[in-house]
């Protein structure tokens, strides 16, 4: 069961610490924006080449490196959208009184280009893998694309946290699409449906012998499934995830404190009471930064934020 439980610890890393990548790169100032995509296409491009690689090694270690590549393909999707690279036609908020299906229309024409980028890539991989041995990066795939559609559609039917705190600036217009609501009838479903096929595959994994590769790929499965149903309770929730990832926020942080302390000109000699102000503003300012409010949660999904 040794392997098991490291599959476990593997799958919680990859997650927490790509969220918090992520996190981190989008809380950039916008111009470092290309430079970080750029560097994550290279790491796309080296995951697509260990998804070849590992298709027909029926390892471990196979199975380590088709969800490792399965994860930071997803990774460069959840990137190109948020710093808003490749969203939709849409870069408006939603026009005041629209609703049912005319609000649906213009919450998907707001990012119908990255879905159908999403689609081209899952496309690829299967059929990179089509009849392989090792398809464990393809299903990591479609894992996480299918519980990004589940969190997305919860987001547009109504939950009580729409992360709007987390999203970059230039995208935050998409909360006006949102509702929120404290459930909606899709949110039992999806959870439900989501842990039974997780328990399900856990149950296979267990009859399996210890340490193989088809035990050791679907712990991997099962847990990523577990994280996406956990995200989406974090959507209901009263729960602040914001401390798993607070190194990832500073950024923001220092931005805060930036904009504070450059309200005063080079020139001007303020008084002490005036002088209290700014500080003031940035301590202010660095708090709501620090401090997420209470059920707020992350944006990123493994994009069951998206969010």
């Amino acid at each position: 069961m040794l392997s098991y439980g490291l599959a476990v610890a593997y799958a919680l890393f990859l997650w927490w610490f790509s969220t918090g990548v992520i996190l981190y790169l989008d809380k950039r100032p916008e111009h470092t924006y290309p430079w970080s995509l750029a560097g994550a296409t290279l790491a796309l491009v080296a995951a697509f080449g260990v998804l070849v690689w590992s298709r027909d090694l029926v390892t471990v270690l196979g199975a380590y490196a088709g969800f490792t590549a399965g994860v930071v393909i997803w990774g460069w999707m959840e990137m190109s959208y948020f710093m808003g690279f490749i969203t939709g036609p849409r870069k408006s908020p939603c026009p005041e009184g629209c609703r049912g299906w005319q609000r649906f229309r213009l919450a998907l024409s707001t990012s119908i280009y990255h879905e159908l980028v999403i689609v081209a890539a899952a496309s690829l991989m299967i059929w990179l893998t089509w009849g392989a041995a090792n398809t464990v990066g393809t299903w990591t795939f479609v894992i996480l694309w299918l519980m990004r559609w589940s969190a997305k559609l919860n987001l547009f039917l109504g939950v009580p946290n729409l992360n709007e705190d987390w999203l970059p600036e230039r995208i935050r217009f998409l909360t006006t699409y949102l509702a929120k609501r404290p459930m909606n009838l899709l949110f039992p479903v999806s959870v439900s449906v989501a842990t039974v096929i997780m328990c399900l595959l856990v149950d296979t994994a267990v009859e399996l012998p210890a340490g193989s590769f088809a035990g050791v790929a679907l712990i991997l499965a099962a847990t990523l499934l577990a994280l996406a149903i956990l995200e989406h309770w974090f959507l209901v929730l009263p729960l602040a995830d914001g401390a798993l990832w607070r190194w990832a926020l500073e950024p923001e942080v220092d931005t805060a404190m930036d904009a504070g302390t450059s309200t005063r000109g080079p020139q001007e000699a303020p008084s002490a009471a005036g002088s209290q102000q700014p500080v003031a503003a940035a301590r202010s300012s660095t708090q709501r930064m620090v401090t997420p409010p209470t059920g707020s949660v992350r944006a990123l999904p493994f994009a069951a934020r998206g969010r």
